[in-house]
């Protein structure tokens, strides 16, 4: 898989992160028209333009079409920007295929997080459902022999029918930026949150509000930033799916990019132009872990399963996790995935490594519970960007 470059050195988050150094000063020792240059070839001054984002502009086209699930359905979440969805479209119904190619490798050996993602497409069609003119019925693992298969979703005339959390599909972005300390989030926003958890889902939020258990959190997120950042393999494999050079976000039209980073428009313009070595990149995500999504973190969540292997509970907590995240959505407030505790805890299981990050995670957790997903929230202090989608005509079989 190929990774991001910029003057064809690699790239990725560490690289974005670490553009901190970088000043208006070493910007213009570039030249003036050296810089016009590249900064037109870099899509500097085009931020959240071209076909990488078209996707965004096509989702809510009027009629009757079961494209309009689909194209609701490409603008879920998904880990890394990965969007490791398929879909078959038959004449009653919509089938939701995982894309192995599109896995993250050792940040994901178990596949958790690619089928937390395939719920988070699954919900997003089910809420363009009504809006259309269709009444979804949706069976998760439709056939056990086939693993690929995730989701199926009957559809039956209805009438039309609209929700917030529809509405908020276009606007749903992850906030890597800092949050505002000086705004706490109150009970309500917890009750909120868990107000989108089905009955029947099999999930449960953990809700890590108090200092003491915000500071036990963060410090494991921080410590496992440090143990992916010193291992090669998922160091690699983190790295493969981030990207700056603008040619490649409009090819791709997927991973993560330096526009949806949380960084500063003289930081994020930096680092499209120069570049920054591997130490700086990885220094500068650290730093940004410690220091912005730990530090102005209002609360974290953790999503809990009874079966972390059950592939349906993994298609729930994705279904879970994006109303969550649509709700949060309308009420202006920010969330960001944290979710480095996590890999490093599926890496110690799928390596046989020793249990460091599984044995201090159990501390936190209920008796019986495992954590699926977790994440960050607070009051955002600036706008979020776009990232690339691929549209649904990319992502659909034939």
């Amino acid at each position: 898989m190929e990774r991001g470059s910029v003057d064809n050195k690699p790239v990725g988050r560490r690289r974005f992160l670490g553009t901190a150094g970088l000043t208006a000063g070493s910007v213009a020792v570039a030249g003036a028209g050296g810089l016009t240059w590249r900064a037109a070839q870099e899509g500097v001054f085009a931020t959240g333009t071209g076909p990488a984002y078209a996707a965004w502009d096509q989702w809510d086209r009027p009629g009757r079409d079961m494209l309009s699930l689909l194209r609701a359905g490409v603008l879920a979440a998904s880990a890394h920007n990965t969007q490791p969805w398929l879909f078959r479209v038959g004449r009653d119904h919509i089938d939701l295929y995982a894309d192995p190619r599109r896995g993250m490798g050792s940040m994901d050996p178990l596949r958790r997080e690619m089928y937390v993602s395939l719920g988070c497409a699954v919900e997003n069609m089910v809420l363009a459902g009504p809006p259309s003119g269709w009444q979804p019925a949706v069976t998760l693992m439709p056939d056990p022999a086939r693993v690929g298969h995730v989701a199926r979703i009957r559809l039956s005339p209805a009438p039309v029918a609209h929700s917030p959390l529809y509405a908020a599909v276009p606007k749903r972005h992850t906030d890597r930026g800092a949050y505002d300390t000086g705004r706490p989030l109150g009970a309500e926003v917890a009750a909120g949150l868990r107000g989108q958890i089905g009955a029947d889902s099999g999930v449960r939020l953990l809700w890590l509000a108090s200092e003491k258990s915000r500071n036990i959190f963060g410090g494991l997120t921080v410590r496992a930033t440090r143990a992916i950042i010193a291992d090669p393999r998922q160091a690699a494999d983190d790295f493969a799916w981030y990207r700056t050079g603008w040619r490649q976000i409009q090819s791709r039209k997927d991973g993560i990019t330096i526009d949806a980073s949380g960084q500063s428009p003289l930081i994020r313009a930096a680092a499209k132009l120069l570049g920054t070595s591997r130490e700086q990149n990885q220094d500068g995500w650290l730093r940004a872990t410690r220091d912005t999504h730990v530090a102005t973190a209002a609360a974290f969540g953790i999503l809990l399963v009874r079966d972390r292997l059950d592939a349906v509970r993994r298609l729930e907590t994705g279904r879970v996790w994006q109303r969550m995240h649509l709700w949060a959505t309308t009420r202006g407030l920010a969330v960001q995935p944290l979710n480095q505790v996590l890999e490093r805890i599926d890496r110690e299981h799928a390596a046989g490594l020793p249990p460091h990050f599984t044995d201090a995670m159990a501390d936190l957790l209920p008796t019986g519970w495992h954590p699926l997903l977790a994440f960050r929230t607070g009051r955002p202090t600036a706008g979020t960007l776009l990232s690339p989608r691929r549209p649904a005509e990319d992502a659909r079989l034939t």
